[in-house]
């Protein structure tokens, strides 16, 4: 028994009429016969009580119709997914970051991220700034949170719209002594 004549016959019990079934479909009339007696022919009983102004099912055509539904809605639901299959986003993202405040925003990130792809999963990795890069460098990394002054030149990067507090202790006849605050930007490297 093959899909497209289970489709066809529940186009007949649908339609309730072979010739509506087949404009439905867009086959012929005739086709559709054969495709309905064959079909009759292969289970060993009769499906149909063919009436003058439409077709009822036999006891044997109503279980038919019931499996065809559950059968036809497996196929539909192994197709869907199996094309789904192939836009499926998995596996790990790695993240490297230091202890700088960026960090904040990594659990909220990653839950709205795995609501979507339910099927990543996510290593954090802490370290200095030097380190992060290291492992970046030999493909170890995904994501590197970093502190900016950084050589971003081979990295895709996304400045972050956050402001890091730090507190410099030096001597009061440093030159930096003299300034108010230093900048700092935070930044997040992609391999």
């Amino acid at each position: 028994m093959e899909i497209r004549v289970l489709r066809y016959f529940l186009a007949v019990v649908r339609e309730e009429s072979i010739t509506k079934a087949a404009e439905a479909l867009h086959i012929t009339q005739l086709t559709l016969s054969r495709q309905l007696s064959q079909m009759e022919d292969e289970v060993g009983v009769r499906l149909f009580d063919r009436g003058t102004r439409k077709i009822t099912l036999t006891n044997e055509g109503i279980l038919l119709r019931r499996r065809a539904e559950e059968i036809l809605q497996l196929v539909d639901t192994t197709e869907r997914e199996l094309v789904e299959q192939d836009e499926q986003v998995e596996g790990k993202i790695s993240i490297g970051c230091g202890e700088i405040a960026a960090v904040r925003m990594l659990p909220e990130l990653i839950r709205t991220f795995r609501e979507k792809y339910t099927r990543v999963s996510f290593d954090i990795f802490t370290a200095t700034a030097d380190l992060v890069k290291e492992q970046m460098d030999k493909g170890l990394l995904d994501i590197g949170l970093l502190l900016e002054p950084v050589d971003m030149e081979k990295y895709d990067f996304i400045r972050l719209d956050m402001k890091e507090n730090w507190v410099v202790l030096m001597r009061p006849d440093d030159p930096l002594a003299e300034k108010n605050m230093l900048p700092q930007r935070i930044f997040c490297l992609c391999r």
